[in-house]
């Protein structure tokens, strides 16, 4: 038995989605089990368990039975001490092999704090001895559509002058998340993945601006205004204001290129910036 602890995620609602494909059985976690969305028609058992990170007695039930855990639970700053206790209940109750989902740049000194934060967890995880195995994935293809209404308007606004920054379709994580769960020789790896393309931002507005039909003008800001923009337009509370600054300003830091990986272990190329944006152009078209 597979459980999946942040399965209202992305990449957890991928994995579902990937291994209902795949017809192997899953249990899903969830404070909210009415929000997941689990396949319907699977001809393999599909169980949801409610349970709440905070509240380390209610996720036993959760892994009764469960082998393997695959963790991705959102970024907040109390992400560390949760993941710690849903891997310290996953110890508990047998569960032999862990796939984290974790950052890059997850070391004890990173200039990025949440990166810091799995950094902890990892240290964890390993302590426990149980198989561990790590997911480092750039940024998601899908983070994008949160930039859909700006877009749309004909601005991309960012901090990262014009540096590439690697995309990742969190389908192709899912999807190497589930290889990893279901072939043994694949865990107990540290995988860093990244699409097949790096972009900057003047490169990514030029790309939108074709597929949309109208231009996408990029908007460079100091590091301090791209904070203000995003607390004061986006509404982000100050802690992930400060986490989307620091990641773009790692990517002026670290040079970021693509890898092979995705091929590696899928046996196929990973998923085109291209191709994501042309599946949502009806969100990023421009408003009439």
């Amino acid at each position: 038995m597979i459980t999946i602890v942040g399965a209202t995620g992305a990449t957890g609602g991928a994995l579902l989605r990937r291994l209902a494909e795949l017809d192997v059985p899953y249990r899903a976690v969830s404070r909210a089990p009415s929000r997941l969305g689990v396949a319907t028609g699977a001809r393999t058992p599909v169980e949801t368990v409610g349970a709440d990170a905070a509240d380390p007695r209610t996720l036993r039930a959760a892994f009764k039975g469960s082998t393997q855990l695959f963790l991705a639970m959102a970024n907040s700053p109390r992400q560390a001490e949760l993941e710690n206790n849903v891997i310290d209940a996953a110890a508990a109750c047998g569960v032999q092999h862990v796939v984290k989902l974790s950052a890059p740049a997850a070391e004890p000194a990173s200039p990025v704090t949440v990166s810091r934060g799995h950094w902890q967890v990892e240290e964890h995880l390993a302590a426990t001895g149980m198989t561990a195995t790590l997911l480092r994935p750039y940024a998601f293809m899908q983070k994008l559509l949160l930039n859909a209404p700006a877009i749309a308007r004909g601005v991309l606004i960012g901090a990262m002058r014009e540096v590439p920054c690697n995309y990742i379709d969190v389908r192709d994580i899912a999807d190497v998340a589930a290889e990893t769960l279901l072939r043994p020789g694949l865990a107990g790896t540290t995988y860093t993945l990244t699409g097949p393309r790096a972009f900057s931002h003047p490169e990514l507005a030029r790309l939108l601006g074709e597929l949309t039909g109208r231009p996408v003008r990029h908007i460079d800001l100091p590091p301090s205004d791209f904070r203000s923009h995003l607390l004061s337009t986006a509404h982000m509370p100050p802690w992930l204001a400060d986490h989307v600054v620091e990641i773009q300003q790692l990517a002026i830091a670290r040079p970021e290129s693509p890898n092979d990986t995705i091929e590696n272990v899928l046996g196929r190329p990973a998923r085109t910036l291209r191709a994501f944006i042309h599946e949502h152009l009806h969100t990023f078209a421009p408003t009439t």
